[in-house]
């Protein structure tokens, strides 16, 4: 059944697309949902990870598949996007539900060893204040998880990251921030889920805060401009993301070489000056890191806006 739409949500947006309209997998052989154009507004609606599965004490400990984990909606067709461009989506708001899990598992995470059992945990989300019991309570900071396009081959599930994006788990993917990513198919087509009130770098248990909501998005394009790995612009940073499979060095690598490769393409920087500079203004960190689960490890390059480097690409 199609979700009605919350009429008191982004009356502004020129479109909606309901969570109804999700895939578990990017692939450029999944028909489109919603056909846009650049500039557009869209109300997109999401799910969480678990698709609703998660509710209440009885089901929290619920085994659920890989393969329905992490439901994105879409696919959108942005017209006029052609593969070598760059799809720019910037998240203008994120409204989260009312409530949202964390879930922890044996042999999964950093702190796997301390944990003898599966164990869940509920939140509470008002007024943007999360409530995880009597004693803790904290901000909320909503974001989106998983954010990416059709790659460039063949089908990937939304449970890893890679160059289409995907997973990639980054918590400045937020209010205010604009992700963006390579395109590889006419119309991008984007798909977006995993949404979480909060979750600390590194994701170390495998979960944030994973809850359902909707999100206010504009597309835009950047013709003939692309980077092998997504890219996300704050407010005060650019952040360059590398993604490898159970290989923490090759993906913090991989983030280097690409904040690097903008600063000599984009801002004349020479390699040693981008190296150096790097070193002692760019932030190195990771996404996700659930050690020793299987799977992608996200690793991030945060780059200072300074006048010599204020946005990704030079686009004046």
């Amino acid at each position: 059944m199609i979700q009605e739409r919350n009429m008191e949500i982004f009356t502004e947006a020129d479109h909606y697309l309901s969570r109804d309209h999700h895939y578990f997998s990017f692939s450029a052989a999944h028909p489109p949902a919603l056909v846009v154009s650049p500039g557009d507004l869209i109300h997109v609606q999401t799910w969480d990870c678990y698709r609703g599965a998660i509710t209440n004490s009885e089901n929290a400990l619920s085994t659920i598949p890989d393969s329905e984990i992490n439901p994105a909606t879409g696919p959108i067709f942005i017209t006029g996007a052609e593969p070598g461009d760059t799809l720019l989506v910037e998240l203008i708001d994120i409204r989260t539900g009312p409530r949202g899990v964390a879930r922890t598992y044996p042999d999964n995470g950093q702190l796997h060893h301390l944990i003898e059992k599966q164990y869940a945990r509920f939140f509470d989300v008002e007024d943007g204040v999360v409530t995880m019991n009597e004693k803790v309570s904290f901000p909320a900071s909503p974001m989106l998880g998983v954010i990416g396009v059709a790659p460039e081959s063949g089908e990937i599930s939304t449970l890893p990251a890679g160059k289409h994006g995907g997973n990639l788990d980054n918590n400045m993917n937020g209010i205010g921030s604009t992700i963006y990513l390579p395109i590889k198919h006419e119309g991008a087509l984007l798909s977006m889920g995993d949404m979480h009130a909060s979750m600390g770098d590194g994701e170390i248990c495998g979960t944030g805060i994973e809850i359902a909501g909707d999100v206010l998005i504009r597309v835009n394009l950047l013709k003939a401009k692309a980077t092998e790995y997504p890219v996300t612009e704050t407010a005060s940073a650019w952040i360059t993301h590398g993604v490898a499979v159970e290989d923490i060095p090759a993906a913090l690598q991989i983030a280097c070489e690409e904040a690097a490769g903008l600063l000599v393409s984009q801002w004349g920087f020479t390699i040693e000056d981008a190296f150096i500079f790097l070193s002692v203004q760019g932030n190195l960190g990771l996404a996700q890191a659930v050690h020793p689960s299987t799977g992608t490890v996200i690793a991030k390059m945060t780059v200072p806006k300074i006048s010599a480097c204020p946005t990704p690409f030079n686009i004046a």
